[in-house]
């Protein structure tokens, strides 16, 4: 048999850099996100071989090996390591696991849309149906940061395991000790069906470490740099307002939050915003874009754009000019799935 996966890549949309610790253990934090309908995939086959096999299509890489407990991190597929140690330890009785993981995604690392997060999550989704593990979305989204942020030891915040899993238009509070409260937002049909017309996504055509960004980040935080502190209580004051004008079906004011929070989020590492981005954003305003922000950690990746329909056209007529691309796509209501193919 075959076990399938999928989970979907999200837009951050106000309030990211609040979900990072020491930030929300000392203020706590608010985040607002919607998935979208690019996804990460994985398939883990069953093998009696002795040996595993983890692939990441998209990336050409691979990695062989007998079984065993767990394999050390070195920079080749750990998001696949940590997963397998995690399950084989928690879930298995530490005895190793003889499969094949193969992985792809819509979108590159780095592009500013939670793709290493998410592709943590479908791994750890199929295995939960491999394996019929008693996990909620909860505890998928909690056990999935763990893996990422602890285990593996990458920094970065906690949105992008819990968008991935639960799906859907989120506000999420981020406390101390790592909890999560996530606010599915009921968002009538045409606030949705508007916000997506005003929305245009581009791909800068750039993948960027985020890990380095947010070490940045962490260290203004340590160092009680003052601009760094309120910037991000700024962008999470945000998360909050835009929240109330999205409920309320306000896009130009939802635009203008969006904006606000992407000066407050300029202030928060050197390496957010760089020529390029500058020159994208000039561009897009130049063609009627009412605001525009980074989607993620920032110097790359995807930018999304807030439009009056009507401008809609001539943006994307402008942003084709530039050296990305425009990236078409739809909300996605649903989080994390799996199911099972039979032989």
């Amino acid at each position: 048999m075959l076990i399938r996966s999928k989970a979907p890549l999200r837009l951050g949309l106000a309030g990211g850099g609040s979900d990072v610790a020491p930030y929300c253990d000392l203020y706590g934090g608010a985040v607002l996100n919607a998935t979208i309908n690019l996804s990460s995939y994985c398939t883990i086959e069953p093998l009696d071989d002795g040996k595993v096999h983890f692939q990441a299509q998209d990336r050409q890489e691979t990695f062989s090996a007998d079984c065993a407990q767990s394999y050390a991190y070195d920079g080749l597929l750990d998001l696949h390591k940590g997963v397998y140690n995690r399950v084989v330890r928690d879930f298995n009785d530490g005895q190793p696991l003889s499969l094949r993981i193969s992985t792809w995604s819509d979108a590159p690392a780095g592009s500013g849309l939670g793709s290493s997060s998410t592709m943590v999550v479908a791994i750890l989704t199929a295995f939960a149906e491999m394996l019929r593990l008693p996990l909620g979305e909860y505890d998928v989204a909690h056990l999935a940061f763990e893996i990422e942020r602890q285990d593996i030891g990458l920094r970065g915040g906690a949105q992008d395991q819990y968008a991935a899993t639960f799906g859907g238009v989120n506000f999420m509070e981020f406390h101390e000790q790592t909890r999560v409260t996530v606010n599915p937002l009921r968002v009538k049909q045409w606030i949705l069906s508007e916000l997506e017309a005003s929305t245009v996504l581009y791909y800068t055509g750039v993948s960027r470490s985020s890990d380095r960004i947010i070490a940045q980040q962490i260290e203004s935080y340590r160092s009680g740099q003052g601009k760094s502190v309120e910037a991000v209580h700024q962008l999470k004051a945000d998360a909050s307002a835009m929240k109330e004008a999205l409920l309320r079906g306000n896009i130009r004011r939802f635009g203008e939050i969006l904006g606000r929070s992407w000066e407050a989020k300029r202030n928060l590492a050197d390496q957010i915003s760089n020529a390029q981005i500058d020159q994208v954003m000039e561009a897009a305003r130049g063609a009627g874009a009412w605001a525009g922000k980074v989607s993620g950690a920032g110097g790359g990746g995807f930018i999304v754009f807030i439009v009056d329909p009507v401008d809609r056209v001539q943006l994307v007529r402008a942003l084709n000019k530039l050296d990305g691309d425009v990236v078409p796509f739809q909300f996605e209501p649903h989080g994390a799935s799996a199911w099972i193919v039979p032989n």
